[in-house]
Formats: C-alpha cells, sequence, structure tokens
C-alpha cells in the first residue's frame, strides 16, 4: 500500500512537471528551454518577442513541435494556445510585503513559501510614492488582484499568487445540526491555501460554537459553518439566581425559548410566574 502510494505521488509529480501552462512569465525577448523546463543540457532559443511587443501567444500544438525538435517529447497540455509574457523590470518587494501582512493578518497560523507578484502591463517603474488597495476577500484564496494608485490618482493593476499553508480544523465525524464543536468531533490540521468558500475557524474552544446545519465529515469548518453555542435550550430546566445586596437566592425553572451567552430570555417558575433572565453559563440564568 505503501508503495502504491509513492508511485502515485511520483505520477502526479512527473504529471505536473511535464504539463504545459498556459501562461509564462519570461525575463526577456528571448523565449528558452529554461523557460519552460529546468536544466535543460541545451538551453536552445524557441521564439522571440518581437521589437515593441511584451507578449508573444502561440498554438500549443506547434510549441509542441518545437519542444520535440529539441529533444523534449514528454509533454502535454490541455489548451490551444500558450502566451509568453516578459515581466516588467520593476521592484515588487513592496507589493509582496504588503500581501504577506494581507495574509498574515487574516490567518492566524500561516506559513508562507512564496509570493509571485505580475503587472497586467508592461511598466518599466513604480510610482515613487502609491497605495496598494487589494479585493474584499481575496485572503479566501491563493491567487487574486490588486491595484495600486500614484499621488496623481494613476492606476495600475497587478495580480499575485501566494504559496502557503495555513491550520484550519476538519470534522472528523458527521456533524448534526446545533451539535457542540470540540476536539470530539474536529481535529486541527494544516493545509494549502487554495480556496475558501469562507474564513475557517482559526481558534476552537470548549462551550463557544455549535454547527448550523449537519456538517459532512473530513469538511474544513468555516466561520459560515457555525454560531455561537446555544447555552440554553427551550423547554429545558435552568439555575436561576437572583442577587441582592444582602442575600443571593437560586431555584430551577423552565426556559420558553433558547439563548446565546448574554441573551436575555424568559423562564417560567412551577407556580406559573415569568420572569426575565439572562443566560450566564450553561443553563444558568440570573434574574435582571
Amino acid at each position: 500500500m505503501l508503495k502504491l502510494f509513492f508511485l502515485i505521488l511520483l505520477s502526479l509529480s512527473l504529471w505536473a512537471n511535464t504539463t504545459l501552462k498556459r501562461h509564462y512569465f519570461v525575463s526577456s525577448s528571448d523565449i528558452k528551454l529554461c523557460d519552460i523546463t529546468n536544466n535543460p543540457k541545451e538551453n536552445n532559443i524557441l521564439f522571440h518577442i518581437m521589437q515593441g511587443r511584451h507578449t508573444k501567444r502561440i498554438k500549443t500544438s506547434q510549441l509542441l513541435e518545437i519542444l520535440k525538435k529539441n529533444g523534449h517529447k514528454e509533454f502535454v497540455s490541455r489548451h490551444a494556445y500558450t502566451q509568453f509574457e516578459k515581466k516588467s523590470p520593476i521592484n515588487t518587494t513592496k507589493i509582496e510585503k504588503y500581501v504577506k501582512n494581507y495574509y498574515i493578518k487574516h490567518y492566524k497560523e500561516i506559513t508562507i513559501k512564496s509570493i509571485k507578484v505580475h503587472s497586467r502591463s508592461y511598466i518599466t517603474k513604480l510610482p515613487q510614492n502609491y497605495t496598494i488597495k487589494i479585493q474584499k476577500h481575496n485572503y479566501l484564496h491563493n491567487k487574486g488582484a490588486l491595484a495600486i494608485k500614484s499621488q496623481d490618482n494613476r492606476e495600475l493593476f497587478f495580480d499575485y499568487v501566494i504559496e502557503a499553508s495555513v491550520s484550519v480544523y476538519i470534522s472528523k465525524k458527521n456533524i448534526n445540526r446545533n451539535e457542540e464543536l470540540s476536539f470530539v468531533n474536529s481535529i486541527k490540521k494544516s493545509i494549502i491555501l487554495e480556496k475558501f468558500h469562507a474564513l475557517p475557524i482559526q481558534e476552537l474552544h470548549k462551550g463557544v460554537f455549535e454547527s448550523k446545519f449537519r456538517i459532512s465529515k473530513g469538511k474544513v469548518l468555516t466561520l459560515r459553518d457555525v454560531e455561537s453555542l446555544h447555552l440554553v435550550k427551550r423547554g429545558t430546566m435552568v439555575q436561576v439566581v437572583l442577587q441582592s445586596a444582602n442575600m443571593a437566592i437560586s431555584f430551577s425553572a423552565k426556559a420558553l425559548r433558547s439563548g446565546k451567552l448574554g441573551d436575555a430570555i424568559i423562564v417560567e417558575k412551577s407556580n406559573g410566574k415569568k420572569l426575565k433572565v439572562q443566560i450566564v453559563g450553561k443553563n444558568r440564568v440570573r434574574v435582571l
């Protein structure tokens, strides 16, 4: 079984290394073998980007023929065309730092391996002073777009890709609706940041969350899946505390509605009298 697992990993690695990308960034007008494959025996020039232009789009079938002639028959592709784009000779360190801090702000535990930023148009220099604006909810994805605005209100647009792993909580089993989330039904794991439909739960403490609906096993738990735990359920008996300056008494009563920590609800005593109380703990309330 272990041998089969490593064979699958090897196959996936080989497939990834021999599948042509749709888009390549190159450092000069000469597009070479090293722009497509690592450490070629002969780093031949495949074609050129015309003077005055910064991109070259070529039929993938033609590119595959050129690669075969240069001794690389292993490549395959899913795309009809492949585009090569000359990198802008600009320093994107400030933008990369901004992206890094943006993700660190949203994830308590994140390990960032790399951040790549590319201008959507060919530019030779950045404004001396500029502000950065990133699209809303970009932190849910490993790629996104941002814009920089100069002092004269000129905007430049960029795409970026971040390679990172984040710590999340994953359901260990099927979780029923209104079930408390805990380490009994959830486990903390580090996974590659790709795409989330909502922000993953960053911390999990006892008595904080319950599921909004049924959650299947193996699902990343997000804030969209949970709500604050109901500490009191409608129809249950709760302990009521009535406190004054000189004394404190307690008695049992029935909750007439469900509630969370701090909620005000109505309870009914055994004699039928109703009281307004505030939830202070699990099945514990105090008279308002």
